[in-house]
């Protein structure tokens, strides 16, 4: 497994993170305890050390079942643990959900119980409330850095202007700066294209991706068909629930289901692998989050990581999963930039600090490139 540093950190973390919410079968599609177990134990073996979780994920038995894992192997220094923060469990407090400063550290000492440590590596908020300042949060994750609970701090499903805002905030003041971006990110979603990679560039952070295989419809387990779709599983259990992160059945995406089993045929690799290995390779992306209830799911998984694209068979993938351009990005399309410039071809400049450093080999045999 060969690993990169995390944002602008010295922190060294496994390309594939192992993702645990399906740890639990509470919501009627996860892995028992002893099919977890086997989960947990196979990917570091191969490896893996960056674990993600939140305090929502099966009503808590995530990050319990991950606490008893860690200590029955002895790997709490080896593994780094994500867990969240936002979503309430106790509905008809306002104040036990949301990104609020009495919610974080009501949050945070909820999972430091749960996981049974007494630190978390990275503690993320989970999803932007459209309430609370973005000083608040950040002021109130220095403090719990300054306190010894937490590593680093990191925030997912927020606009990009809220996380500039947020990111801006931090290192104006002096505070822990924001270390990861965890977005949803595939050949079937794409928009963060328009505006985090460069964010992510420019502000000295990286990008972590959940659902790299579209909550399935890339594994080659679902098939177009006249009733909308073919093949069972979480997806197909939570297409028609509202969340616009499984709405995944569209004519464009099946296009893209499409192309991506042929190029895996002349590759002789699996879809999943191949959808896999296109995100992972993106543009500032240091990990991508992998999550099975089944052992051969992670098993093939894991394999994601051996074989290169050729360019080529790179090209038909992005041109068919290619996002709509709209206003305004349609405005720094080439075609357009090139009556600012009058012609003459500009450069990018130069990164403002080093892009994420690979990291070969473990313990005493680590090299950096």
């Amino acid at each position: 497994m060969d690993y990169y540093t995390l944002g602008k950190t010295g922190l060294k973390v496994s390309r594939l993170a192992l993702g645990t919410m399906t740890f639990g079968d509470d919501w009627g599609w996860g892995a028992d305890e002893a099919n977890a177990r086997q989960l947990f134990d196979t990917y570091l073996d191969a490896g893996g050390n960056f674990i993600d979780t939140a305090d929502l994920y099966t009503n808590g038995n995530s990050e319990r079942m991950l606490g008893r894992f860690v200590k029955e192997s002895g790997t709490r220094d080896r593994v780094v643990i994500t867990t969240k923060f936002s979503y309430s469990a106790e509905p008809g407090n306002p104040n036990a959900g949301g990104n609020n400063r009495k919610n974080i550290l009501r949050a945070v000492d909820g999972s430091l119980q749960r996981l049974d440590t007494d630190y978390i590596d990275i503690y993320m908020l989970h999803t932007w409330d459209q309430v609370t300042p973005a000083e608040e949060v950040m002021r109130t994750l220095d403090d719990l850095v300054r306190s010894g609970k937490v590593r680093y701090i990191a925030l997912s499903d927020a606009p990009a202007w809220y996380v500039a805002q947020a990111q801006t905030l931090a290192q104006e003041r002096h505070w822990e700066t924001i270390s990861t971006v965890q977005l949803e990110y595939s050949l079937a979603e794409r928009n963060i294209e328009f505006e985090y990679t460069a964010l992510a560039k420019n502000l000295n952070t990286g990008i972590m991706v959940w659902s790299p295989l579209a909550s399935g419809l890339l594994s080659g387990k679902y098939k177009s068909s006249e009733q909308g779709a073919e093949g069972s599983g979480r997806l197909a259990m939570l297409a028609d629930s509202g969340n616009p992160a499984f709405a995944k059945f569209t004519e464009k995406n099946w296009a893209i289901v499409a192309e991506l089993e042929r190029v895996a045929q002349e590759l002789d690799r699996s879809m999943a692998q191949l959808a896999l290995n296109w995100v992972v390779n993106r543009p500032m992306v240091a990990s991508v989050i992998i999550g099975a209830t089944k052992l051969h799911q992670l098993q093939d998984n894991l394999g994601a990581l051996e074989f290169t694209i050729p360019p080529e068979l790179q090209q038909r993938l992005d041109a068919v999963s290619r996002p709509e351009t709209r206003f305004p990005y349609t405005f720094f399309e080439e075609s357009l930039q090139g009556m600012i410039t009058g012609g003459a071809t500009v450069g990018d400049k130069p990164p403002s600090f080093p892009l994420p450093i690979l990291v070969k080999g473990t313990g005493a045999g680590v090299t950096s490139e």
